[in-house]
């Protein structure tokens, strides 16, 4: 079975999105991280360096969601499907380029001609 056209799209912006977050993580690292360590914010700083790692966590965990997620509906995986609509959900909150390709990307992936195509796939029997 061919893969439906639109998955490569949304494989090309899962990674561009985990990108954007790469970007991100660096940003912190290179120019508020040397702040919170040269203790600009005084009694604060342990808050600002706390805050700032829990930032860098969740940008990592989005990233690692993106990527698997890209990588699995390439591969025509049921896990990447998953993963790939927990990264459209994470986007709804990127309003609003973000919400708007979420949306589309939550009703693409739960398509009956994308299920089957998974299923197919992926070795699964079809119902």
């Amino acid at each position: 079975m061919k893969r439906p056209d639109l998955l490569l799209l949304i494989a090309i912006w899962e990674f561009i999105t985990a990108f954007g977050a790469f970007i991100g993580i660096s940003i912190i690292a290179v120019f508020a991280f040397p702040d919170a360590i040269n203790h600009t914010w005084g009694s604060a700083t342990p808050g600002v360096i706390f805050g700032f790692s829990i930032a860098i966590l969740v940008l990592l965990c989005y990233i690692g969601i993106a990527i698997a997620g890209g990588i699995g509906i390439l591969q025509g995986k049921e896990w990447g499907r998953i993963l790939s609509i927990a990264h459209a959900a994470l986007n709804l909150f990127s309003f609003p380029i973000g919400t708007v390709i979420g949306i589309l990307s939550i009703i693409y992936l739960t398509r009956p001609e994308v299920i089957d195509y998974i299923k197919a796939n992926s070795g699964e029997q079809q119902t």
